[in-house]
């Protein structure tokens, strides 16, 4: 049996180029996955996907990696991708949830519920640095994908800007952290205000920092958490901005049942971190079954 020959995309062809090629060898559904706030210490995990459109139509105006527009850019681009996108899926992660399950499986759940909940259904996939299991299409892990693929820029902006509507929203909620400001990572602010006035409940415990702050020790069971304050409102479901009419928020328990309580991921324990496949100047697509 013939394998098909290599497509080769050189990074510098543009922001549209991958997908574009992707849908010369016939994946008309690409979709792009990307997340925000892997690296903060307090606040939820956001994960979305996106198909964009073919032809102009998915061309969205000051499409770009998250992390190198302004909030005001951020904004309209997001507006943008929700009105122009073919499919987009947003999935939020309590830091409660991640404290239980592990950063790295609730991130890999979360990317999966995402995708999962595209329609239609996409045909090939591209993550953003690693690769992502079980989706029952192919994938590609791109190196810096938010900058070289436009569905994951697109993913990129709308995890970016769900989570900081979120984190804005903490702020009101938890004052004295500056939630609002840093967005829930470890600057010298917040890691002052940890040690002045101690973690709240929408703190990841599992961090070394936060344990700490605590009074605890410096790596905690994943399961020692203050109680939750009486009425707490979940983090997924406090910003009214979000989801509105679009069913953005995407958790769930298996088996697709929604949790009325809490979103929660149903994720298996012994997922194991895998390493993504280097990538040299250009990127190389195949279509191998993930």
């Amino acid at each position: 049996m013939l394998t098909p020959p290599r497509t080769v995309v050189r990074r510098d062809a543009g922001l549209y180029a991958l997908e574009q090629a992707l849908r010369r060898r016939g994946f008309a559904h690409v979709a792009g996955a990307d997340e925000a706030g892997r690296g903060a210490c307090a606040g939820p995990l956001v994960a979305a996907a996106v198909v964009l459109a073919p032809g102009r139509r998915g061309e969205i105006h000051g499409l770009a990696d998250s992390k190198l527009l302004t909030s005001a850019a951020r904004e309209r681009v997001y507006a943008s991708v929700r009105d122009r996108a073919l499919a987009h899926r947003v999935v939020v992660v309590p830091a409660d949830e991640i404290d239980r399950r592990g950063l790295h499986v609730c991130n890999l759940a979360a990317m999966r519920r995402a995708l999962a909940g595209l329609s239609p259904a996409p045909e090939y996939v591209l993550t953003d640095g690693f690769g992502v299991d079980g989706l029952g299409a192919p994938g590609l892990a791109v190196w810096k994908g938010d900058r070289v693929a436009a569905c994951v820029a697109a993913a990129s902006v709308l995890a970016k800007v769900t989570r900081d509507r979120l984190m804005v929203e903490l702020d009101g909620r938890f004052p004295g952290y500056g939630f609002a400001e840093h967005k829930g990572y470890a600057t010298a602010e917040h890691q002052a205000a940890l040690s002045r006035q101690g973690p709240c409940v929408e703190h990841r415990f599992s961090y070394v920092n936060v344990a700490a702050a605590s009074g605890r020790s410096a790596s905690p069971p994943r399961s020692r958490r203050p109680a939750a304050e009486a009425g707490r409102t979940d983090v997924a479901k406090a910003d009214p901005t979000v989801g509105a009419g679009s069913a953005d928020i995407g958790i769930r328990e298996p088996m697709g049942r929604p949790d009325p309580i809490r979103g929660t991921v149903g994720v298996a324990l012994d997922e194991q971190l895998r390493q993504p496949a280097l990538l040299g100047e250009d990127v190389v697509m195949e279509g191998g079954w993930r």
